[in-house]
This record gives C-alpha cells, structure tokens and sequence, in this order.
C-alpha cells in the first residue's frame, strides 16, 4: 500500500492554504484514528482558518505598511520657497513657485506632516494579571470591556431550570454589541473577579451598570448556529409617549427608550416579540434601547380599556373617532364671519359619508413611516390648516397666498348662495344650485359641508385637485375630521396645527361684535380648545405653530411650506407603497 505523497509547500504558500493542504492529508489509521480524527476536526474548524488569514492580513500590513520619509515637508516647502525668490525663474521654478504658495498644497503638506508625527496603531488593554491558569471542563472565555458612563447595554436573566445567569439580549450599537464578544445565551459566570451566581439578576445589572472602564467578565459561551444580528431598517412614528421608567413590565428599565409622540423611531432589531430595539432619529445616539412592540403595547391597552383601568381622561394611547357636535357659540365673531370659506359650521348629521355612527376605539402605537421627497413632475404635497379658538388662520392662509400666488393656491368653496353682483364664477365661490350640491354631497364629493343661513357651503375634492394639477400647492382650511378623507397617497398631506399664543395680552381676552354674532373669548377657553385639538388629533399633526402675532407667524408658516417643498419628509410608508 502506497503512502500518499506530501504536498509541496513554497516560501510563497499562505498560511491558511499550508492549514488546508495539512488536513487534507490526515488520514486516520487503525492505531491513530481517535487522534487524528480530533486532529483534522480541529484544522477544519472554520474559526482557525479565519485566524490564519488574519495573521496572514496583518503579516502583509507590516510589510506593505508605508512609513513617511521626513516629518517636515512643511519647512522644506518653505526653504525651497525662499529659495526660489531669491534668483532669476525660469518658466517652470515660477510655476513650481506658484504651486508652493498655493493654500491647498500648504494644507496638504501640513496634514502629512501632522500624520507622520502620530502612531496610529492601535493599542490593546493588558491582560489581567489574576487569570485563572487552568481552564473549567467547560470551554471558558474571558472578556474584557471598555465602557464609560454608557450601559453595558446587556441584559440578562435567570434560566428557571438551571439557576444560570443568561445573556438576555445584546442592545444594537452598545459596549457589548461592538465588542462582538458577548452573544445572547452566554452564561455569565464572574464580573470583575467576583462570583455573581448566586445574585439575583437586578444586582448583577447595578454592578455592571455601576462599573466604569474596563470590565472583565467570565463566560460560558453559547452555542451559536448562525449570527442573526443584522439590522433592520424600519421607520416608526411614534404615537404616543412613553417613560421606561413608569413601565413595571420593561425587563430592564435603564436599557429602555423613552420617547414622545412624533419622534421617530429606528427599529433595529423584532427578534423579540414583545421588547424591540430601537434608535431615535436625530439624536445621535448609536446605542439601541427597548420599547414596547406593537402587538404588546397594542394586548396591554386592549386589557386596560377592557378592565377599565385607564385614567377618567381621554388617554393619549387611545383616540375614539365620534362627532364633533360643538356648540358654534364658542366662536368668536371674526371666525363665524370667516366660516363662508372655512366652514366652521354645525355640519348635518350626514355630513361626512365615512364618518362612523358609533364611536370607535383605536389604539394610537406606532406608524410606519418613510422619507419622502417630491419627484420631479409629481404633484405638491397638500397643506392642511387645522385650528383652535382665536388661530384666524383663514387670514394666515390667505396672506400666504397672496404673499406668492405662483406656488400656493385656494380651493374654492361651492355655496347654493346667490351670486352678488360684484362676485365672479369661479373667483370667490363656485356657484351651483342646491339639487346639483345635494347630488354632490350623496356622491361623496366633498370632503366637508355645512348649512348657514339656509344656504349651504362646501369644500370639494375636485377643488383640491384643480389647484394642484396647475402644479401649485395647496392651502386648505378644514375641520379634523375632514382628515379621514384627505389622508391618501394621492394628497400625502402636511397637517401644520395653529394655536394663539395666551401669553400674548391682545389675546388673553378677545370682546368681537359682527353683524353675525357677539362673543367673548378667554385665555382660558383659547388653552382649553388648543389642550383638547392636540389630544384627540395630536397623532395627525406634522407641525404646531404658536401664533405670537399676524406678521411673525406668516414668516413662520412661509418657512415651514418652503421646508416641505425643498426637504425630505416622514410619511405613512403606505402612501408609498401604493403612489
């Protein structure tokens, strides 16, 4: 029987390659084969192979690694410089001396300079003297962290069955998820030197979280299949606040997340379905914290609304759609006088084909949103103006308007009303009769209506459009409800909320006469519709604009149109899936 022939190995054979070809030459006998099989399983194992090409990566830095000549190419520019304006210049010396005095090449020359003078190796913390020089049965490793005040971004748990303290989950972006080291399901056995298995998990998590600079943990790593940790890029809109603090169910409440309603949210990680992970957007923090997820938040508040338990005020989780029956008394005179073209009116039983005749609950948690920027040839986004008591924001539309017709426009009302005589078709109204309104409002067309003075008023879909087909985007002045409509991937509306300022002193107490009513409004009832619009709606709202006074707030509004038109916005991913 023939032995096989050895492979031939150069000086050129990388290290990985000779691993390779010495495995494939070990071939178990009858006497050696325990030895060898253990052998070859071991230079099979994938993790030594990358280790050999590690090596074999950092052997070609060292060769290939370039070091600077000199650490003053700086005053050498200058000498030659000097140098050179010291004598008669042929062509190319005052070319050479033009480049010498340029500020990009001194720039350059500077930063070589500034790189040449530093090392840039890294450097690596000592190992700690006190390590165990005999291993446990089982495989052990020993890891060392470097965290400042952050957390270690861990959690961890007690295994019911064993009593073992287990690596919970690992948060995105913290200490122990850069470090790649720590995985969920290693066993932790000692922190900083000191057995912990016989504390319980929340005093564990205090030393941890309690520990500065290095950490040195003993662990019993998880058998692990397959790295799952890839981040996910889904986009939340938050509806509702939440403080980890105030949460008795969070498994670890300095690793959650708190946030506000509108921030947005990252969800980097749903591999637990009751706890996700997420970053908030534009805060800088690469670190992952916890929230609810949706269908655990969602089973909670479900649980409360059953059982009664919410508080005796509307919760902010909860928004339940009924009609708004508000008295038209509350109104101040110039807004009655404005509601030909607003329509703050008491709107008719069937006003509004989608509205429901019962109320129903709907759990405010989070929407999926997504950057959304106008294409080229797409049509403006629609502006909706929504507001409280004492707003005047049919004037803040209108001055915008005539401020720059060439971008904004106004959908015209419709009214059964007659046409006076200084009034044009098309100009203030459009002007139809009330068989042709009543056969508009059975098909649905407009998105709001109201009756005044026996005459009726209505905002209708089709003025929307015609101001938006001459590519100009559109201002509309609606109540809430009408939002139920609007909100669709072909308006992808803004809804920008305006309340009055009730510290300004021309505000706090507004007296209002009119040939349509008199009424008086107070700081009071100013605060109260603004608290009561930002509750119920609040989940709508894009933008709030505290109106100080007329002429601050237009430049306020006319900036905040100019962002939308220019800048990428969140919107319901949904009405992009289906544009």
């Amino acid at each position: 029987m023939t032995q096989p022939s050895m492979p031939v190995v150069s000086a050129n054979t990388d290290l990985h390659e000779t691993l390779a070809l010495l495995t494939s030459q070990l071939h178990p006998d009858a006497n050696h084969k325990e030895d060898l099989v253990f052998l070859k399983s071991v230079f099979s194992e994938k993790s030594l192979s990358y280790l050999m090409k590690i090596h074999e990566k950092l052997k070609q830095y060292e060769k290939q690694n370039p070091s600077p000549v000199l650490h003053s190419a700086s005053c050498l520019a200058e000498d030659l410089t000097e140098e050179l304006q010291n004598g008669f210049l042929e062509e190319d010396e005052k070319e050479l001396l033009l480049l010498l005095g340029a500020p990009h090449l001194k720039a350059v020359l500077s930063a070589h300079d500034t790189v040449a003078q530093k090392s840039f190796d890294p450097v690596l913390p000592p190992l700690p003297d006190d390590l165990d020089d005999e291993l446990e049965e089982e495989s052990v490793k020993i890891v060392r962290l470097v965290k400042n005040k952050e957390p270690l971004g861990a959690t961890i748990r007690r295994d019911e069955a064993t009593g073992a303290v287990i690596v919970a989950r690992i948060m995105r972006g913290g200490a122990a998820d850069r470090s790649g080291l720590v995985h969920v399901g290693d066993e932790l056995r000692e922190v900083n030197g000191n057995l912990i298995t016989h504390k319980r998990p929340d005093e564990i998590s205090h030393i941890l979280s309690q520990s500065q600079g290095s950490i040195t943990l003993k662990i019993i790593p998880a058998i692990i299949e397959d790295d799952k940790m890839k981040e996910s890029r889904v986009y939340l809109r938050a509806l509702f606040d939440y403080v980890p603090f105030d949460d008795r169910a969070t498994p670890c409440q300095e690793a959650g997340l708190p946030f506000k309603r509108g921030d947005i949210l990252q969800v980097v990680s749903q591999e637990d379905s009751t706890w996700w992970q997420a970053k908030r957007v534009g805060d800088g923090n690469l670190r992952a914290a916890l929230i609810p997820s949706m269908h655990f938040q969602e089973r909670r508040l479900r649980y409360r609304l059953k059982t009664g338990s919410f508080p005796a005020s509307v919760s902010p989780h909860v928004a339940t759609y009924e009609r708004n029956n508000q008295d038209d008394s509350n109104l101040e005179g110039n807004d009655v006088a404005g509601l030909h073209r607003s329509f703050r009116l008491k709107r008719e039983r069937q006003s509004s084909p989608v509205e429901p005749r019962t109320p129903i609950a709907d759990f405010l948690i989070y929407e999926e949103v997504a950057l959304y920027l106008p294409r080229l040839g797409e049509r403006p986004r629609l502006i909706v103006l929504l507001g409280s008591l004492g707003s005047r924001i049919a004037e803040l539309k209108q001055k915008v308007i005539a401020d720059n017709p060439r971008l904004y426009g106004l959908a015209l009302p419709h009214t059964t009303r007659p046409r006076k005589v200084h009034e044009r078709e098309g100009v203030e109204y459009h002007f139809i009769t009330k068989a042709a309104f009543e056969a508009d409002i059975q098909n649905g067309r407009f998105i709001e209506h109201g009756e005044y003075k026996e005459n009726l008023y209505g905002t209708s879909l089709e003025s929307i459009h015609r101001i938006l087909l001459q590519n100009k985007t559109c201002l509309v002045d609606v109540q809430p409800e009408a939002l139920k409509v609007l909100r669709t991937p072909a308006f992808k509306p803004y809804v920008i909320f305006v309340r009055p300022s009730v510290f300004d002193s021309e505000m706090k107490s507004v007296s209002s006469c009119s040939s349509l009513t008199s009424v008086a409004i107070t700081e009071h009832d100013m605060r109260q519709s603004a608290e009561q619009m930002e509750q119920r709606y609040g989940h709508w709202l894009d933008y709030v604009l505290v109106k100080e006074e007329p002429l601050s707030a237009t430049a306020e509004l006319h900036a905040v149109l100019e962002r939308v038109r220019l800048e990428p916005q969140w919107v319901p991913v949904s009405w992009l899936r289906t544009s």
